[in-house]
């Protein structure tokens, strides 16, 4: 291909919409985004059709197993968090403490806290 053939491809390719790249910054990341999908359209071209329709059926496959961990991992976390309250309840302790509305800041020492005032 003729340099000016080249150098016209380059200026269609470059162009998105209505704004060209202009940003050499942008312009070697547009390049490197489609060698990277060249070289993924490749790759796809050597693997055989079934072997692609298996490998997506697997990661289909694959999502939903992890959907239905995360799925089992919240229901977990729920009742953990409802027996907390409900021990917290038994206790007397408010699971949730009420809004007063004063304007005193909370606490921040206790039984076990000390307060300590460096100079």
């Amino acid at each position: 291909m003729a340099d000016n053939e080249q150098e016209s491809n380059l200026e269609h390719d470059l162009t998105q919409g209505e704004d060209p790249i202009e940003n050499p910054m942008e312009r070697f990341f547009y390049h490197q985004r489609r060698a990277l999908e060249e070289t993924g359209k490749a790759l796809e071209a050597l693997l055989p059709p079934d072997f692609r329709n298996h490998a997506g059926e697997a990661s289909k496959e694959f999502a939903k197993g992890f959907g239905i961990l995360v799925d089992v991992a919240i229901d977990e976390l729920k009742k953990v968090s409802e027996r907390e309250e409900e021990e917290a309840g038994k206790h007397g302790v408010d699971a949730e403490p009420e809004n007063d509305d004063d304007d005193d800041p909370p606490a921040t020492t206790g039984k076990t806290k000390v307060r300590v005032k460096l100079d």
